[in-house]
C-alpha cells in the first residue's frame, strides 16, 4: 500500500481509543476491536484524493476533498464502509465535493450492512433533504464500469460551479447545473444501480448519458428541488429500469430521452417496468411533471408500471411528428398495460398549475397525452377512485407534497390488492441474459403480471 506523509486516510480511524484503567476487582484491561484494515493505494494533494484498490469494509472515510478514481484503476469498496463527505467544499472557492471515476468503481454493500455516501449526522435532517451539500458520484466518459449495490447516497446535489470537476470536464455547466446523485457518459459503459436507495438530493437521482444499465429494485425519494426527475436518461443508453419505488420526485419519476442523439451517440432505447411512482410532480410548479415524460425519438417500452397520486400520466409531446430528435419517442415504442390511480387529496392550484388533484390531472384534455398511449391502462378518475392496495401507505393521508420518506411505508400489495391484476404488459429485457460487470453477472429480472415494484408481500 503506497500512503504518503499527509495520508488523509487516517482511516487509521481515529483508533478507537481503549482505557488502560482497571477496576476494583483489578479486571484485565478490555481487549480493542480490530479496526478495519486498508488495501488502498492513493495520491492526495491540497484539492483531490486519487484512490484505487480495496476500501475494507467497516471503514470510515471523512472526505473533505475531490476523491477521483484515476482511469485504468477500480476502487472496490466492500459493506459498512462509510463516505462521509464535507459540506465545507474545496479550496478558496469551496467547491463542492464530488467524486469522479474515471476508472471503474465496484461499491457493493449487503442489506444487514449498506454502504453510505453522506454528509455529517448532525447535517442529515428533513430541512436538508434537497437543499444540496455536496456534488455526486461522475461516471466521466473513460468509467467503464460502475455497480452500486446496497448503497446509499443522499444529501447531494450542490450547485456546479467555477473549478467544479465535472464543469471542468465538459460534463456540466457552472452556474446552470447541479449534480445529480449518480452521472453516466461513457456510451461504452457498463453500470449497475440496484438494491439501493438514492434520496434527498436537490437534482435528478441518477442521470444517464451513456452505456448499458441496469437499474432494478431500488429506492428513489426526494429527488429534486426546484426540477429533476428520478430517474433521467439521455441518447447513448440502453437500459431496464424495473422494480424501483420511485417516491415524491420533483418533476417525474421516468424521464427518457434521446436527447444528444448523433452519429457517435445512438438512439436511447429504454425498457422500464413494474416501477412505483408515488407522488411525482406536486413540488414543480406549472404544466411539467407528473409521472412519465418521453421525448426526442427515444425507443421505450413503458409496461406493468403503478402510478399513484401523481399530477400527470406519462406525457409526450409533439406526439404527431414521431422519430425525429426534436419530437415525441420513436414509434416502434409501447407506453401501455399502466395503472394510474389516486386518492381524494388536493393541492392549491398556483402559478401556471392546472390541476390540484391526481384524478383531475389523468383525465384533462392534455396536449401531451398521445392517444395511442395507455390505450389499455387502468386509469381511475374522480368518480371512480381505487385503492391500489399497499400494505402500509394510505394514499389519503400522506401529503401530496410532502418528500420526507417514511422507512415503515411499505408498496407491497395485500392479498386481493386492485394492482394484483391486469397488467398485461410484456417485453424481453435488454439484459434478461445478463451483463458480466467487473466478475459478476447481473441480469435484468422478468417482466411480472402485476402492476409496480413489489406484487404480493
Amino acid at each position: 500500500m503506497n500512503i504518503t506523509k499527509k495520508s488523509l486516510l487516517m482511516l487509521a480511524m481515529a483508533a478507537a481509543l481503549v482505557c488502560s484503567c482497571s477496576d476494583d476487582n483489578d479486571q484485565p484491561e478490555p481487549t480493542p476491536e480490530p479496526q478495519p484494515e486498508t488495501s488502498v493505494d492513493q495520491e492526495i494533494t491540497d484539492t483531490e484524493m486519487r484512490m484505487w484498490g480495496t476500501l475494507k469494509a467497516g471503514t470510515v472515510l471523512n472526505l473533505d476533498r475531490h476523491l477521483v478514481v484515476p482511469a485504468g484503476k477500480s476502487l472496490t469498496i466492500e459493506e459498512g464502509v462509510q463516505i462521509i463527505v464535507s459540506t465545507a467544499g474545496v479550496g478558496v472557492n469551496h467547491t463542492p465535493v464530488e467524486i469522479t471515476v474515471d476508472g471503474n468503481l465496484y461499491a457493493i454493500g449487503s442489506s444487514a450492512k449498506p454502504i453510505l455516501f453522506s454528509v455529517d449526522p448532525s447535517l442529515r435532517t428533513d430541512a436538508n433533504a434537497v437543499k444540496g451539500l455536496w456534488g455526486g458520484i461522475v461516471g466521466t466518459e473513460s468509467c467503464a464500469e460502475m455497480v452500486l449495490d446496497n448503497v446509499i447516497i443522499e444529501y447531494t446535489g450542490a450547485e456546479v460551479i467555477e473549478g467544479s470537476p465535472a464543469a471542468t470536464a465538459g460534463i456540466y455547466t457552472a452556474g446552470d447545473d447541479a449534480y445529480p446523485q449518480v452521472t453516466t457518459n461513457n456510451i461504452n459503459g457498463k453500470y449497475v444501480i440496484t438494491n439501493s436507495t438514492i434520496r434527498y438530493g436537490a437534482s435528478d437521482g441518477i442521470y444517464l448519458m451513456g452505456g448499458n444499465a441496469i437499474v432494478t429494485n431500488n429506492i428513489f425519494a426526494a429527488n429534486g428541488a426546484t426540477g429533476g426527475e428520478a430517474v433521467n436518461m439521455k441518447a447513448g443508453v440502453v437500459a431496464d429500469v424495473a422494480g424501483n419505488v420511485m417516491f415524491s420526485p420533483n418533476t417525474n419519476g421516468l424521464k427518457l430521452s434521446s436527447s444528444g442523439q448523433s452519429e457517435t451517440r445512438s438512439q436511447a432505447k429504454v425498457n422500464a417496468y413494474n416501477n412505483t411512482i408515488i407522488n411525482a410532480g406536486w413540488r414543480r410548479d406549472g404544466e411539467k411533471g407528473g409521472s412519465i415524460y418521453v421525448e426526442k425519438n427515444i425507443l421505450v417500452n413503458i409496461v406493468n408500471n403503478l402510478i399513484v397520486n401523481c399530477k400527470f400520466r406519462a406525457m409526450t409531446p409533439k406526439y404527431t411528428d414521431p422519430n425525429k430528435t426534436d419530437g415525441g419517442y420513436d414509434d416502434k415504442s409501447l407506453i401501455d398495460y399502466n395503472f394510474y390511480t389516486g386518492g381524494t387529496q388536493a393541492v392549491e392550484i398556483t402559478g401556471e398549475a392546472t390541476v390540484g388533484n391526481p384524478l383531475e390531472g389523468y383525465n384533462q384534455n392534455n396536449k401531451n397525452y398521445n392517444p395511442a398511449v395507455d390505450t389499455h391502462s387502468i386509469i381511475a378518475s374522480v368518480g371512480n377512485p381505487i385503492d391500489p392496495g399497499f400494505l402500509n401507505f394510505n394514499i389519503n393521508q400522506v401529503p401530496l407534497t410532502q418528500c420526507v420518506y417514511n422507512s415503515s411505508w411499505s408498496f407491497g400489495l395485500k392479498s386481493g390488492a386492485a394492482a394484483l391484476s391486469g397488467a398485461n404488459g410484456s417485453l424481453t429485457p435488454y439484459f434478461a441474459g445478463g451483463m458480466l460487470v467487473g466478475s459478476t453477472t447481473y441480469s435484468s429480472p422478468a417482466v411480472q403480471p402485476y402492476f409496480g415494484a413489489l406484487g404480493l408481500n
